[in-house]
């Protein structure tokens, strides 16, 4: 590397890097030899292939750090200098940290880039080994032969002392002192031009640390065993870190266009890193995230390009609160407990961890919800942050928020079933409140271009949601058949139901046709299961007739829940919705079939009520006028409807779920979590050493 500004085509030749890998220690104050190691600039991999080439270059370099570093000891002694780096660091002023920052970004780059080594082709035993490795007493004697005076040479003589001792146990003081440095990096450093690198490497050097989770010697090992775990949640900075990386999140700094910016001194360093490397060449747009075209997948890109920091800092507060959750997890407790910084610390019930502009954090969520990591995020603040959730609720513009969940859904065949579930339970957990349930149908929308099943000029928020989970439903029972996916529609359709008016007319024709669709093939189904055995031909194997009567019965849940939503909505917005009493009078026959189900009769009598009440009306109206047109058959339910009372239908119970975690969620959200972080991060693993991890998650 050095002072010419090394290419990644150079790296297997650099004598600085062989020097480092070798036989020979190199003491962490030979000053020459680390400002030699220490300048240069490298093009960062930006996707797998990039990375799968930069590893292929170095491969026999870690090859022989490995087998080297166990006696030499320097990694320890980079360690070492990358530390020193750090604390001087704090206490510098912008113009004389320009070299320091540019040092401290290239030394722990190198850290990382061993530590991924070791990871992926070692254990975490080994990786505390190299952090912790002492020189051999045979290397620090030579190192003394080497030294001309005799204060290097008693140093050293005190240091073979502790050798054979220090080589043996791997206590992991270094190792902590490491972990302290990356954490002070990220909280205590301004994020400004030229050290937006500096941060983003921190970042992604303790994802990489806590990566030992991916890889096949860790799956036995339990977090809580993992010395890197342990020291990562001891959290004495749980707070302030997880402060920093949701502003990360918040503000959204996008990438500069070279790594160290040269507005700050004009140094010399820059001078090169202008203009002989273009670091980190992202793209040249100058960039909003094109929200309104793109799908999840590309806004996913746009958003690691032009965001890495704000992408790398999503990802590890979703590592952090999503392991280690049966034990007390100081991270996961500070994302829960923070507050917003416009109100009084005392305002709310609980401990503040710390404050953050709600404002800005949802404005952003809002930008990018539809990548499954900010869905997720979206979901832990709605789910465990009562704060926040009150926050949302009373935002004016709730369609920012739940236009783009409704695309996500509404383009599920493009996005992974996880994504998918999400964005349900999210819809879920906004429909528990009755504020949202009413503002939806508020908040009038024109044109919405996504929506290509039916041109709609105008419609609310609350109907084209109705529209998305209704599609969603009848998508998960042809394709996905899974009972939670659906169980949760039904459930945030019901708790909006006492809620729905003026319904478009499209939408009351969806509810009924939804009610029609899953009635035929319920009665398909029962029409099979009453043959007689021998004259049924499965179309396929797997389909017995156990299979056939779990879904009878499922669907017959599903009609039941259906129904209940139709009631609830005559039950208690009947004046509210004419379109809908307009369309039960247009298909009461398909009812028909159900009167006499045990399942259903109750419910139905209630709908069939109504049904007979407008019908009446109508026929009264026909014989004295004759053949009605719409308008004038929508006239005369709105008439009916101011003389219509709700004490004449049977009471049922308010229809109001609640989303409840499932127990052990650690074993649906880790997985998840490693997969998006592979999938969608910055730092790409080894995919051969962590397939047995995601496999079990379709991307």
């Amino acid at each position: 590397m050095g002072i010419n500004v090394s290419r990644n085509a150079d790296l297997a030749s650099n004598e600085w890097l062989q020097r480092f890998v070798g036989r020979q220690h190199i003491a962490h104050d030979d000053e020459a030899f680390w400002n030699g190691l220490l300048n240069y600039n490298i093009v960062m991999p930006e996707n797998s292939q990039d990375q799968l080439s930069l590893d292929s270059r170095l491969e026999t370099l870690c090859q022989s750090f490995i087998g080297n570093n166990l006696k030499t000891g320097n990694f320890g002694s980079l360690i070492t200098v990358f530390l020193e780096k750090t604390s001087e660091l704090l206490s510098l002023s912008d113009q004389e940290s320009n070299m320091h920052v540019w040092q401290t970004f290239n030394a722990l780059f190198i850290i990382r880039t061993l530590i991924k080594y070791i990871n992926e082709t070692g254990s975490e035993f080994q990786l505390l080994q190299h952090f912790e490795a002492m020189p051999s007493a045979e290397l620090l004697k030579a190192a003394e032969q080497q030294q001309q005076q005799e204060a290097a040479a008693s140093i050293a003589i005190e240091a073979t002392e502790q050798a054979p001792l220090a080589a043996l146990i791997v206590d992991g003081a270094k190792f902590e002192t490491f972990i302290d440095a990356l954490v002070n990096l990220i909280v205590v450093i301004p994020v400004k031009e030229f050290t937006y690198h500096l941060h983003l490497e921190s970042v992604n050097t303790l994802i990489t640390l806590l990566a030992v989770h991916l890889f096949a010697q860790q799956q036995q090992q339990p977090t809580d065993k993992s010395i890197v775990f342990r020291t990562i949640y001891k959290c004495q900075h749980a707070n302030v870190l997880m402060s920093a990386l949701l502003h990360f999140v918040a503000r959204m700094v996008e990438v500069p266009h070279t790594m160290f910016g040269s507005s700050s001194a004009g140094s010399f360093v820059f001078g090169i890193a202008e203009s002989l490397l273009s670091i980190f060449t992202f793209r040249k747009q100058q960039d909003v995230l094109k929200t309104s075209n793109a799908t999840g997948e590309e806004l996913s890109q746009q958003f690691r390009t032009h965001y890495p920091l704000a992408n790398q800092s999503l990802l590890l507060i979703l590592i952090l609160t999503n392991h280690c959750t049966a034990q007390d997890n100081a991270y996961r407790t500070s994302l829960f407990g923070c507050a917003d910084s416009k109100d009084s610390p005392k305002q709310g019930s609980g401990a503040v961890s710390f404050q953050i502009d709600f404002s800005a954090v949802y404005e952003t969520l809002c930008r990018i919800v539809t990548i499954d990591q900010a869905t997720l995020l979206l979901y832990l603040l709605l789910h465990r942050n009562e704060r926040f959730y009150r926050f949302v609720m009373q935002q004016q513009d709730l369609e920012q928020l739940v236009i783009p969940i409704l695309q996500t859904l509404y383009n599920a065949p493009d996005s992974n079933s996880h994504h998918i579930y999400m964005s349900l339970i999210v819809l879920l957990i906004l429909s528990e409140d009755e504020g949202f349930n009413k503002n939806v149908h508020t908040i009038l929308l024109k044109n919405i271009s996504w929506y290509t099943e039916r041109t709609i000029s105008e419609i609310s928020l609350g109907g084209i949601l109705i529209l998305i989970v209704i599609r969603t439903i009848q998508y998960n029972m042809l394709k996905m058949r899974d009972k939670y996916l659906h169980t949760n529609c039904l459930a945030a359709l019901a708790n909006m139901s006492g809620h729905f008016r003026a319904l478009h007319p499209y939408v009351a024709q969806r509810l009924v046709s939804l009610f029609e669709t899953l009635a035929r093939k319920h009665t398909r189904l029962d029409a099979q299961l009453k043959e007689p055995a021998d004259s049924v031909v499965f179309v396929n194997v797997a389909t017995t007739p156990e299979d056939m009567m779990q879904d009878l019965s499922v669907l017959e849940e599903v009609l039941r829940m259906v129904l209940e939503i139709l009631n609830s909505c005559l039950t208690n917005q009947l004046v509210y919705c004419p379109n809908l009493v307009y369309t039960l009078l247009y298909k009461r026959s398909v009812f028909e079939g159900f009167r006499s189900h045990h399942a259903f009769q109750d419910v139905i009598q209630n709908i069939d009520m109504v049904v007979g009440f407008f019908s009446s009306r109508l026929q009264r109206v026909q014989e004295q006028r004759g053949e009605l047109g719409v308008n004038e058959v929508l006239e005369v339910i709105s008439k009916g409807a101011s003389q219509w009372s709700s004490d004449r239908l049977r009471k049922f119970p308010d229809l109001k779920f609640k989303y409840v975690e499932e127990d052990a969620p650690e074993e649906f959200f880790i997985p998840y979590v490693w997969t998006l972080v592979c999938k969608y991060g910055c730092v790409h693993f080894s995919s051969e050493s962590i397939k047995s991890v995601t496999t079990d998650i379709a991307c």
